[in-house]
């Protein structure tokens, strides 16, 4: 099914790419239960309630070893958010959604779900002047799934997407983004405002240590102590072993821009063979080209441990 997404100027997609200043709404749409990067990252932002209005979060689908296929990573993903949400004492706060069941078996064709139908919902009850940010951690099937049931979304909306690998990597066959090929391409193709953090690279700067998350996690009550120990159980041997938590990228950009600065740089094209190609006359995004690994995890740990403090009373 062809669909057809309004036109917006680089100069209003620009506007709307600018840095938000104060506080902002978002979704949060997260493979929660797919590795142990998306807990840091919605404990994160569940943290910063003084920048950070949570509208929703969002289940999204995976298939790996952990799952049996997208639908089964889904529904781990919902009871995953649904688990965070009452160690954070948030239960019954915010909207925890079930996301999609399959990918989009072709395109233009939306996978229906609670997720995809909120989304489209929030955005299209926000302000002109006040986009709702869409912070997608997972494959993409639920964001653009919103966007192909409501196209005129892609005016109202900002999408932050950690999705595939830098532009001079040698291939783009990265977990989020070639999942669910057709919706990565409505993300990329429809003109959305899109800050994209790639993951080798650039977002693969935020690695730490268990010794690092012990030190400075461990210790900031319940929640300090689930994020402690489901870094511990992601290897049996921590003997210089360390892993990246990719995932917290998204919410530092939005948190502070300097800590993830970008470029700006025209959409790319995402080819079948899982690579890039690019065309100077496609739209404007913004696209993460670093990250400073320092400051991403300083306001990381000092956002747990507020979020410590203010369920302690």
């Amino acid at each position: 099914m062809k669909v057809r997404f309004p036109e917006l100027d680089d100069a209003f997609r620009l506007g709307r790419l600018r840095h938000p200043e104060g506080k902002v709404r978002i979704v949060l749409d997260t493979d929660a239960y797919n590795e142990i990067d998306d807990q840091f990252a919605v404990v994160f932002a569940l943290g910063s309630p003084d920048r950070l209005q949570i509208e929703a979060l969002c289940a999204a689908p995976f298939h790996n070893g952990r799952s049996d296929g997208p639908e089964d990573g889904m529904v781990k993903s919902l009871n995953e958010l649904r688990r965070i949400a009452g160690i954070a004492g948030v239960e019954g706060n915010i909207p925890i959604l079930e996301g999609s069941r399959a990918w989009m078996d072709g395109p233009g064709r939306p996978v229906e779900s609670a997720a995809a139908r909120r989304i489209a919902e929030l955005t299209l009850a926000s302000p002109d002047d006040d986009p709702l940010y869409v912070v997608a951690i997972g494959a993409i099937t639920n964001v653009a799934s919103a966007i192909l049931m409501e196209p005129s979304i892609i005016g109202k909306i900002v999408v932050i997407w950690l999705g595939g690998h830098a532009p001079w990597w040698d291939h783009t066959r990265e977990f989020n983004m070639i999942q669910d090929v057709h919706a990565s391409r409505v993300v990329l193709d429809c003109g959305v405002p899109l800050v994209l953090v790639p993951c080798m690279g650039v977002a693969s700067h935020l690695i730490t240590t268990k010794a690092e998350i012990d030190a400075h996690l461990r210790d900031c009550g319940e929640i300090g102590r689930y994020l402690a120990e489901t870094y511990a159980s992601c290897s049996d041997d921590h003997y210089a072993y360390s892993r990246v938590i990719w995932d917290i990228s998204t919410i530092g950009w939005l948190l502070d821009e300097s800590s993830v600065p970008c470029r700006i740089a025209h959409s790319p094209i995402l080819n079948d063979g899982g690579t890039f190609s690019f065309d100077g006359s496609r739209h404007l995004i913004k696209m993460a080209h670093h990250v400073r690994r320092d400051a991403v995890f300083r306001s990381l740990f000092d956002r747990v441990r507020n979020l410590d403090a203010r369920q302690r009373g």
